[in-house]
């Protein structure tokens, strides 16, 4: 990440477009310098030694030519966003007076900044961590109350002071064992195996609880990705639409009306969900048909849950068993619709075709492994959902049980033992990534210790593990890392 932070950067840090104001924001030792030589203000002052956290009215020009009627924030460091001189000139919303400013600030001397650099030099200058600073992005894109409260909490360093907490605690006993290797000829007190696997142990457990989180925070920061199949004219499209409260799907009495995958996304209890309408899976008619029923394969694979959608109004047929053999190791809602209208499928029949399904795959079952396509979760991780998944009534047209719907799905991700109203969520990838390899790297020297291995390993998986938590916080985090991490910013944060 070849990033000069000695420059003093400048970006438009709001939304273009028409709008009540927008804002172009300058971080750096020349930042105020610089913004001084532009602005001048409605009444003569000397702004060189203004206060910090001031506030000023008047005009950018360039050079005679009036560019905008402005308020000029003055910001000094260290007490900045960046710990860095900042100055903010928030102009009026368009996209000619920002830019115009914007390339005043560049000709006196700024450099464009790349994007999430403001929020990188924070994080470089000690303001805040790596957990801290991917908050940020996260409460930017948040889509739920519910994500936003899990963001701000990272952004506090709820995470980041427990990450910390079991750092410190690996510290302290790898320092312990390297002064007794280090020192053997002093009166230092050795650690037993058993002392030391007994601590280890400790801080796996506290791993291991917060690994608990993953699922559902992932599911909070990015989305629970949601399938709907059935065969054509069951109702997917109207379930979608009624998930939605809008008419985003074309819904008409003729089968294969949707040919492709339509996709939007939508809250359901606090929970975003980006939720899939496919094309029905049948014999396809053309290739057009053809390639739609293949994307829908191609999203099952990919979900976090399938609403599988049956039309209690109409016998099962051949169509809904090949459909169910699809949905081996998916999690599946059975979505019985159109309830509203003459019933001639029953409850018993659903399931007696869901469990033949099952037994006729038995064998392919058995061989697949516990990673599912979707590496962010473990869809067979719960064999009695594969095998007996829930079964709903709802009239997808009539509005009928579409609340339960929307509770049987919160309650089938948000479980019991991990509340969504929790300080600590482990929300991102990346953070799930390293702990898992820190739980393995103190597993491996609780191991060591049963086999009476030499400290020496023991100590070495102690350092791997503490190098896995460094990486969360960037204690550790290679150059790698941080241009992923801040590549996804926008410019102007």
């Amino acid at each position: 990440m070849n990033i000069d932070t000695e420059d003093t950067i400048a970006a438009i840090s709001t939304p273009m477009g028409e709008g009540g104001f927008g804002i172009v924001r300058l971080s750096g030792s020349q930042a105020i310098p610089i913004v001084l030589r532009l602005f001048i203000p409605k009444r003569k002052k000397n702004l060189a030694g203004v206060d910090t956290f001031t506030i000023h009215y008047g005009h950018i020009y360039d050079r005679e030519k009036l560019v905008d009627e402005v308020l000029l924030s003055v910001m000094r460091a260290p007490y900045t966003y960046t710990r860095e001189d900042v100055a903010e000139i928030s102009c009026h919303g368009g996209i000619v007076p920002l830019r115009k400013v914007l390339e005043l600030c560049l000709m006196e001397g700024a450099r464009l900044a790349e994007p999430g650099e403001f929020t990188l030099r924070a994080f470089l200058n000690g303001r805040i961590d790596l957990i801290q600073a991917e908050a940020v992005c996260d409460i930017i894109r948040s889509r739920t109350d519910a994500a936003l409260n899990c963001a701000l909490h990272q952004m506090e360093g709820h995470l980041s002071i427990t990450v910390n907490r079991i750092r410190d605690c690996i510290v302290d006993l790898l320092a312990h064992i390297e002064a007794c290797l280090d020192y053997s000829e002093e009166d230092i007190p050795h650690l037993s195996r058993g002392e030391l696997a007994e601590r280890m142990e400790k801080l796996s457990g506290e791993l291991k609880e917060l690994l608990k989180s993953a699922q559902s925070g992932r599911i909070l920061r990015e989305g629970l990705q949601t399938t709907i199949v059935g065969k054509p004219n069951v109702g997917k499209s109207s379930l979608l639409n009624v998930l939605l409260e809008e008419d985003k799907a074309i819904v008409t009495p003729v089968p294969g009306t949707t040919r492709d995958v339509v996709e939007d996304m939508v809250n359901i209890l606090g929970i975003p969900m980006k939720i899939m309408d496919t094309a029905g899976i049948r014999h396809a008619r053309d290739e057009i048909e053809m390639a739609g029923i293949e994307r829908t394969k191609r999203s099952i694979a990919l979900a976090d849950l399938v609403l599988f959608v049956i039309d209690l109004s109409i016998p099962l047929s051949e169509e809904d068993c090949r459909i169910a053999e699809n949905l081996l190791g998916r999690k599946t809602i059975l979505v019985a619709n159109k309830c509203d209208l003459p019933q001639v499928v029953s409850e018993e029949e659903i399931r007696e075709l869901w469990a033949s399904c099952l037994n006729r795959l038995e064998p392919e079952r058995e061989s697949l492994s516990v990673n599912s396509a979707n590496p962010a979760h473990d869809s067979l991780s719960n064999p009695s959902i594969l095998r007996n998944p829930p079964l709903i009534k709802v009239s997808a047209t009539k509005k009928i049980r579409i609340k339960d719907l929307q509770e049987l799905i919160y309650h089938l991700f948000i479980k019991g033992e991990v509340s969504i109203s929790d300080a600590v969520l482990v929300t991102n990838v990346r953070h799930q990534d390293a702990l898992v390899k820190a739980e393995e790297s103190l597993k491996k020297g609780i191991e060591a210790c049963g086999r009476g291995e030499s400290e020496e390993f023991i100590a070495l998986d102690l350092r791997r593990a503490l190098k896995a938590l460094g990486e969360i916080v960037g204690e550790t985090a290679t150059e790698d890392i941080l241009s992923r991490i801040f590549s996804k910013f926008c410019i102007g944060k």
